[in-house]
């Protein structure tokens, strides 16, 4: 491991050498940046931005305390059937403390120079560590995905996939699903592609043989897109729906298209469209080693030359990224379409302090000052990639954009904040006022219940909103801790203001011009293995008017795009233009437990909660896997980052304060949970068991997340992770005695 202690000064500025050296030997070579001006500018990001990120934390602590205040004040009165909490003394009250803002003027975003991924085309959006090179080329090659693996490999079509060699009745089950899309989505003049012997292409045109010299073609011929191959002998066809391609592969030689009769090998879908390559809630950086893994990968990215060494069935190759695709087009001209999904890296929050980076005074630097200055330096690889002699060829943004996904902020004077670092930045590296596009997380309480001004205060550089319900739910059971005990977290998604939410984000981000100039999405599925059950619930987003929506995998990617071809958001979006189907009292209902719950439901809360926060946190601070498929406590694998371990560490505090539960039998529920965590890794040999003891990194860390979640800032995970983390990676195994 390397020691944070050991730092290279640079203007005042104390760098941990793992980050200096890369910043210095593999960053600014080939940026345009003189590495003085770089870290002169970098010096001054940090003397002139660091005050006034302590005021708007101090701003968060004040607001709390007096909504806690308020809501101790009020409760026992709403209780006896007064003035409820949520009602308009609520609102009002939330005005005159400065928590509630002024709805701006109408007006519309102006973002400019947005590439086609984020304006225009509706479609999957990936999620990834950008800390495991080998997720991260996945995530970016996921742009395109075999439909037929999806349908086999999972449980998509009902039933999960045999074990052992190939199965063909599973096969030409798939064989036949994938015909019925084509006919759904890209249907034929006449008949149906199952009767299909051959595809080719003739005068600019598909034709589609059915034997008999019987021919037709598709029903709209402007769904046609392009081809590969010999016109009269493709290798593939190249078709399109709502902007979202489909490529039907040809090829006799392969074992699928041997057995089929015009010759199909696959259809391979364009899938994820975005990929957002995360520095934040799914990676465990905790000093200046991890985060240079983290920015190191960032500029693999893109420059387009990450690889990395890959090892299946004792065979080990190099994973690169994949490079563009090209076709013929109908008109005979030369077709390129983009082979990566477009990317955009999420930094963290504003709370965040980091020992990467000491200021003048010897104090941590704040984590995402430094996410803004190297995520956006390692973009300029992308940007002047014309003015390197090593240029892959495998460009990010075509429009000469920077796509910086910000989360965690609390109302607009933190956007606003986030705008002004930004601008600096690119004054420091040379770049156009607003390059760096800004996605917008709508997760924090605040900035949902001001979503508008949040939005207003970055027009000119807002291409991203986006709900990130797990996050709000935790900031709910937060900010409205005092309020009374909450509704258990299996239930909260039945609640009125999440409903509200949910809509109020496609209504206001319609109302002030997203459309055309940035995304609107949705949250992540969270059960990766569990693909029948997406395919029917996740068609919901775009049914919203949402044109992007998160998933946890490649798979999932190309399974979610099935939903964009079903639905067509344009249209969807001009149906609820004009909107607005909540307001912002809908939006603050409190989602307060009324009577008492059944004692086994209230017992099973608990150990859901405790097991989940257990299995999550302690390969969190005992490995350093900031986000992994994780069992819940049935065995159902759980995509889980620390959104969903930020609610379950509130949901149990909140609880606790309020008398649902006591001290003493929490505890016992974290250890009776730990022994059912212990069992679910037992075979995992990195895995460091948490009984009998109950005294390691990781269990204090996940009991305190619990019993102290009440007194953390927003009721974050980050800083009992970070200290525990810490801990465990100087070798510290066990919490010091008393």
């Amino acid at each position: 491991m390397a020691d944070d202690t050991d730092r290279i000064e640079a203007h005042g500025l104390q760098v941990a050498r793992p980050l200096k050296l890369f910043l210095d030997e593999d960053v600014l070579p080939g940026s345009g940046v003189d590495p003085d001006d770089f870290w002169a500018g970098f010096a001054g990001l940090v003397a002139t931005f660091t005050p006034r990120n302590r005021e708007l934390l101090a701003t968060r602590e004040r607001l709390q305390q007096a909504i806690d205040e308020w809501y101790v004040e009020h409760r026992d009165g709403s209780r006896e059937g007064d003035t409820p909490l949520d009602g308009d003394d609520h609102l009002a009250f939330l005005r005159d403390l400065g928590y509630l803002v002024d709805e701006p003027d109408d007006f519309t975003v102006d973002t400019t120079n947005i590439d086609p991924e984020i304006a225009d085309i509706a479609g999957p959006q990936l999620v990834v560590p950008v800390t495991n090179a080998r997720y991260a080329i996945n995530a970016a090659n996921a742009r395109w995905g075999s439909l037929y693996d999806a349908l086999y490999g999972t449980d998509a079509m009902g039933d999960a996939p045999p074990a052992g060699p190939y199965d063909t009745e599973r096969g030409e089950r798939v064989m036949a699903w994938g015909r019925a899309f084509l006919d759904d989505t890209f249907p034929l003049a006449d008949g149906s592609h199952a009767d299909a012997t051959a595809y080719r292409v003739a005068d600019g045109a598909l034709v589609v043989d059915r034997g008999d010299a019987d021919t037709t073609g598709l029903a709209d011929p402007d769904q046609f897109a392009g081809h590969a191959g010999e016109a009269h002998d493709p290798t593939a066809v190249l078709l399109t729906n709502h902007r979202l391609r489909v490529e039907v592969s040809i090829d006799p030689d392969d074992d699928i298209g041997a057995t089929d009769a015009a010759q199909v090998a696959d259809l391979v879908m364009e899938a994820a469209v975005s990929v957002i390559m995360d520095c934040e809630d799914s990676v465990a950086c905790v000093d200046g080693e991890d985060k240079t893994v983290a920015y190191r990968n960032w500029l693999g990215l893109q420059r387009g030359d990450l690889t990395t060494p890959v090892t299946k069935a004792a065979e080990t190759f190099t994973r690169t990224m994949d490079d563009d695709r090209h076709y013929t087009a109908p008109d005979g001209s030369d077709l390129v379409v983009h082979g990566r999904g477009l990317q955009l890296v999420r930094t963290v929050g504003h709370l965040m302090t980091t020992p990467a980076v000491l200021d003048p005074d010897g104090d941590e630097v704040f984590e995402g000052l430094v996410d803004a200055m190297v995520t956006i330096a390692c973009a300029l690889h992308d940007l002047r990639r014309g003015d390197r002699d090593d240029d892959t060829g495998r460009a990010n943004s075509r429009a000469g954009s920077v796509y910086l996904v910000k989360p965690k902020m609390h109302g607009p004077d933190e956007v606003a904040f986030t705008d002004d670092v930004l601008s600096h930045v690119e004054q420091v590296l040379g770049l156009e006022p607003n390059t760096v596009k800004v996605g917008i997380m709508d997760e924090e309480r605040r900035t949902s219940a001001n979503l508008a001004a949040c939005i207003d205060a970055a027009r000119h550089r807002v291409a991203f909103i986006n709900t990130g319900f797990l996050d709000r739910t935790g900031d709910e059971f937060h900010t409205a801790m005092e309020a009374g005990a909450m509704v258990p977290k299996t239930t909260m998604k039945d609640q009125d203001w999440i409903g509200a939410y949910e809509d109020r984000n496609v209504d206001i981000g319609l109302a002030c011009g997203l459309r055309g100039r940035a995304q609107i999405g949705k949250g992540m599925w969270a059960a990766p293995n569990r693909m029948a059950a997406m395919l029917d619930e996740k068609v919901g987003h775009p049914r919203s008017g949402a044109n992007c929506a998160w998933v946890p995998s490649p798979t999932a990617a190309t399974l979610h795009a099935i939903h964009y071809h079903r639905v067509d958001v344009a249209a969807r979006q001009d149906e609820l233009a004009g909107s607005m189907r909540h307001d912002v009292g809908d939006l603050l209902t409190l989602p307060l437990q009324e009577g008492d719950l059944v004692e086994d439901a209230r017992v099973a809360e608990l150990e859901n909660n405790a097991q989940g926060i257990l299995g999550y946190v302690v390969r969190w601070v005992d490995q350093g896997v900031g986000c992994s498929t994780v069992p819940d406590i049935n065995g159902v694998g759980l995509m889980e980052d620390r959104a969903t371990c930020r609610i379950s560490s509130q949901a149990l505090a909140n609880w606790l304060h309020h008398g649902l539960t006591d001290p003493d039998e929490l505890q016992e529920v974290f250890r009776r949970m730990a022994l059912v965590v212990d069992e679910q890794n037992a075979d995992d040999p990195a895995y460091t068991p948490m009984a009998p003891t109950f005294d390691g990194p990781a269990f204090t860390a996940a009991t305190a997340l619990a019993f102290e979640g009440r007194e953390q800032p927003s009721g974050y995970t980050e800083p009992i992770l970070h200290a525990h983390r810490a801990r465990a990676k100087a070798g510290i195994d066990r919490e010091p005695s008393a």
